[in-house]
């Protein structure tokens, strides 16, 4: 077992402290520094504050009254004569995360083991929580805790706000771009982590949380099923590892749950900052895969090595080339910048023929697309020099082609891809 693996679960392995479980970790901040930024980096890059006062400026119908039509007609509202506990509780959790803006609370007859949150839109209107009945069938007291908790920790780190620009710009029929499509989904899930831990703080038992992800994700009472704490933990350890392997994917808007228990431990038991962050960034590593294969990665190598090579071969790497790099690295990396930044910190070359080795032994058919790319890199600048194009060649035979099916891959390129740039023509 690697270095990694076995750092990250010892939290599993080791017996189980009853009383380490049970008590609270509250000096932590809920906040994780990477979903602030990803946040921030997209509320910008969907020009957030210049959307949201044109929105403001519109007379489309307000999404607080859609929502508030929707709950007071179909739901029932927790009020203090109608559902006198059930609002203590709702209240108990809010005060227990020191949350003082105004929230109307749900029950929404559903079967389905679920809840959510709608934050306000209009200054001065309430959020939403809404709670599903099913989960009444299932929960006790303190796991609704952790629950509601965690619908106002959505609030709070106000992901429904940021979740509503995005729904506008992008609505239902269109889509974003990748890059930007893999940030969102790597937000949604550290969203979903960071709400955990304000479901943790509102119940301090971690025991509580296991159980409560346990009947979310079986839908089973598991009281009645006599299944205790260390068996669920035994359970999520088997399942983390499989994770930890690099086989499984987490692709969902919500992290699988062997992260998000796992996640919850370690804000709960870690001793200090820093060991929290390095757990933290070892399952983190888990939600940026995007491909799940050694050739994703193998790709991904020679993307970035070839663009760079490519590009330089004039000495100068042009914006349209760099831009061009990032773009088809994108679909295989959330972070495609930093990973071509990274690459050229090392030995550009030997990673460029490593890569490519390995790509013509996993997959030989790979030898065409490898050449296009090359090919595009060098008249996305749309200027074509004698340096790249001998690149070209000797790229082309080097892997099995011959000088005139180079050529014509060149050609066919020309007619369909290149634009002469205005200066050459001005």
């Amino acid at each position: 077992m690697n270095k990694k693996l076995s750092n990250l679960l010892k939290w599993f392995t080791e017996p189980i402290d009853e009383e380490k479980i049970a008590r609270s970790r509250n000096n932590f901040n809920p906040v994780i520094e990477l979903e602030r930024e990803l946040a921030q980096q997209i509320y910008t890059a969907l020009q957030g504050s210049v959307v949201e006062e044109v929105l403001r400026k519109t007379k489309i119908t307000s999404h607080d009254t859609y929502w508030r039509s929707i709950m007071e007609g179909h739901s029932l509202k927790v009020e203090k004569e109608l559902l006198s506990d059930l609002y203590d509780l709702c209240h108990e959790v809010k005060e227990k995360l020191k949350f003082e803006e105004k929230v109307d609370f749900y029950i929404t007859g559903n079967s389905s083991v679920n809840a959510f949150s709608v934050a306000s839109s209009d200054e001065g209107e309430p959020h939403i929580v809404n709670i599903n009945s099913a989960l009444f069938d299932l929960m006790n007291r303190e796991e609704l805790k952790f629950v509601i908790g965690h619908e106002l920790g959505h609030i709070i780190n106000k992901d429904t706000a940021l979740a509503r620009l995005i729904q506008f710009v992008f609505p239902a029929q269109t889509a974003p771009p990748v890059s930007l499509q893999y940030k969102i989904r790597l937000h949604e899930q550290l969203a979903e982590l960071v709400a955990d831990r304000y479901g943790y703080i509102a119940t301090e038992n971690l025991g509580v949380c296991v159980t409560a992800f346990f009947k979310l994700a079986s839908g089973l009472d598991l009281g009645k099923m006599n299944v205790s704490i260390d068996t669920l933990i035994a359970d999520n350890n088997r399942r983390l590892e499989y994770f930890l392997k690099d086989k499984g994917i987490s692709r969902a808007s919500h992290p699988v749950n062997p992260i998000r228990i796992q996640a919850l431990n370690l804000f709960a038991t870690t001793e200090s900052e820093e060991e929290l962050n390095r757990g933290m960034n070892e399952l983190i590593s888990i939600l940026l895969k995007v491909g799940d294969s050694e050739l994703d990665e193998q790709l991904a190598l020679f993307i970035a090595s070839a663009g760079l090579l490519v590009a330089g071969c004039d000495k100068e790497i042009n914006e349209n080339e760099l831009d061009n790099i990032i773009e088809v690295l994108a679909g295989l990396k959330i972070f495609p910048r930093k990973f071509l930044e990274e690459t050229a910190q090392g030995d550009v070359g030997q990673i460029f023929n490593d890569s490519v080795g390995n790509i013509l032994k996993i997959n030989p058919g790979m030898r065409e697309p490898m050449l296009s790319y090359i090919i595009n890199i060098v008249l996305s600048d749309k200027l074509i020099n004698k340096e790249e194009v001998e690149f070209i060649y000797q790229f082309g035979d080097s892997i099995g082609f011959s000088e005139i099916e180079v050529a014509n891959a060149i050609a066919e390129a020309i007619q369909q891809n290149y634009v002469p740039s205005l200066e050459s023509i001005c």
